[in-house]
């Protein structure tokens, strides 16, 4: 429920230009501007802000009401604001006439609506895009004006006043497209008055000479994550870019999936990268999510992990064609009792991995929150077993399934027995086999093969038997899309 103060704001920003206000209201009025689309009042408020932060996702509010408004014009009027300001100063140099008092625009927080309900809003490439443009531009106006008074003052002194640095905290996505004038921003923030920081870095299809040199160009404080991939590095490409992380001392998640890295053959060339690999990741001392994703590392992962100093928090191994060895490891390892995200979708436990991943979910029952197994192969007849060792997990909060094959009576079988897990609250389950029309593969879900009656009247029914137990708090979905993407840091 709206508060008094927010709906008296929202009466107010319609009237522009805004009556003189106290410091204290410049927030709730940013709030209501930035919710009903007013991106000039926007630019009034950043132009007159009397505090030295501006932190956009702090002051609008949750996630979903950025992904649920048309942001971008919003977005796109406060930086131009910003870049104003800056120009401004650097014009009237000899004059401190500014009412603004900014010093941090923060604009992290920032995400991709997968569900594109806000076709209007900002992603965050084309966000990164447009704060690039705008350092870029600021950049240019300096040596500009820089220029002209060096031509007007010959003979004298032309330095001009100390100008005011305004930092720009962000979440940056770059490809090929971007890399360009990103590059160009990050080496202009040297000395610009607009500098970018960023806080997560991800890069996806670019050249190992395009991130090393994006890497080298950032400012190491405040990088939590970084994120690369689809970037066909291999393992000699990642042995390259790694020796550059370990700067970013406050680096707590690594995502190097889609990497193309094959070492189930192990060649001399091989050993040698998973070495330094491995010693690379040892001197990320804040690393606690590594995610590698699609590579091949059978019988590996113990040689690959043995540098690191401390516990990982979230491990995804997804696809990674793992051997019982490397789950003897993981069970033995100090990460066992403190992983709280696992992913090992994409494995085959059907058989001989059955029994390694029952031990390792016991291993890690007393942290494990979040899990994933979608697509294992996983059928009625492995339920027994597997529930034996879920119902350990007494902290689990969501469970995905997805892409196995079990029946709906197997579905009703876990509901009843996972039921009791306290925080519970989500489970991905795959679409029960005998949902499919007859004589169709259920291995592949194709739109015309589904009975749609059918699978609307399991859903019910798992509904209702949820109602029964007391608990709708839980959502039991068959849509591995419909709902949005854990995220180690809200962990």
């Amino acid at each position: 429920m709206d508060s008094l103060l927010f709906l008296s704001a929202r009466r107010l920003v319609p009237h522009r230009p805004l009556p003189p206000v106290p410091a204290q209201l410049y927030p709730v009025l940013f709030q209501a501007a930035f919710l009903d689309g007013r991106p000039l009042v926007l630019q009034d408020l950043v132009a007159q802000w009397p505090f030295p932060v501006l932190n956009f996702e702090g002051i609008v509010g949750r996630r979903e009401l950025l992904r649920d408004h048309p942001s971008k014009l919003c977005i796109q009027s406060v930086i131009l604001a910003v870049v104003d300001q800056l120009r401004q100063d650097l014009e009237e140099a000899d004059h401190d006439s500014s009412r603004c008092r900014l010093r941090v625009l923060d604009v992290t927080g920032l995400r991709d609506d997968a569900a594109g309900r806000a076709p209007e809003g900002m992603s965050v490439w084309s966000g990164t895009v447009a704060l690039a443009k705008a350092c870029v531009e600021v950049s240019k106006h300096q040596r500009e004006l820089q220029k002209c008074r060096s031509r007007s003052h010959k003979g004298r002194s032309s330095a001009m006043a100390a100008p005011r640095f305004i930092d720009i905290h962000a979440d940056l996505f770059v490809n090929g497209t971007s890399y360009g004038i990103l590059w160009d921003a990050l080496q202009a923030g040297n000395t610009s008055p607009l500098r970018l920081k960023c806080r997560e870095f991800q890069a996806e299809e670019l050249c190992l000479a395009g991130i090393v040199s994006l890497l080298k160009s950032l400012d190491p404080s405040g990088v939590r994550r970084v994120d690369l991939r689809f970037n066909n590095l291999g393992l000699g490409g990642l042995s390259l870019v790694l020796p550059h992380l370990s700067r970013f001392l406050g680096l707590r998640s690594l995502r190097l999936p889609y990497s193309n890295v094959d070492v189930r053959r192990p060649t001399p060339e091989s050993v040698l990268g998973i070495r330094c690999l491995a010693r690379e990741l040892g001197k990320l001392q804040s690393l606690r999510e590594l995610n590698l994703g699609s590579s091949r590392l059978s019988g590996n992962l113990r040689h690959i992990l043995c540098k690191l100093e401390a516990p990982l928090e979230s491990l995804e191994l997804a696809f990674c064609s793992l051997l019982p060895a490397d789950f003897a490891f993981l069970s033995q390892s100090f990460h066992a009792p403190a992983l709280k995200r696992l992913d090992l979708s994409g494995h085959d436990f059907s058989q001989t991995l059955l029994q390694p991943l029952q031990h390792l979910l016991e291993e890690t029952s007393a942290s494990l929150l979040h899990l994933d197994l979608m697509e294992c192969r996983l059928t009625d007849s492995h339920l027994d077993a597997l529930l034996v060792s879920l119902r350990h997990c007494s902290c689990l909060r969501s469970l995905g399934l997805f892409g196995n094959s079990f029946s709906t009576a197997g579905l009703k079988d876990l509901l009843w027995k996972t039921v009791v897990l306290p925080d519970l609250r989500l489970v991905v389950y795959p679409i029960p086999v005998d949902c499919y029309k007859s004589g169709l593969d259920p291995g592949w879900i194709l739109e015309e093969q589904l009975d749609r009656e059918c699978l609307g009247a399991v859903s019910a029914e798992l509904g209702r038997m949820l109602e029964s137990f007391g608990r709708d708090d839980i959502v039991w979905t068959s849509n591995p899309y419909g709902h949005e993407a854990l995220d180690y840091f809200c962990l």
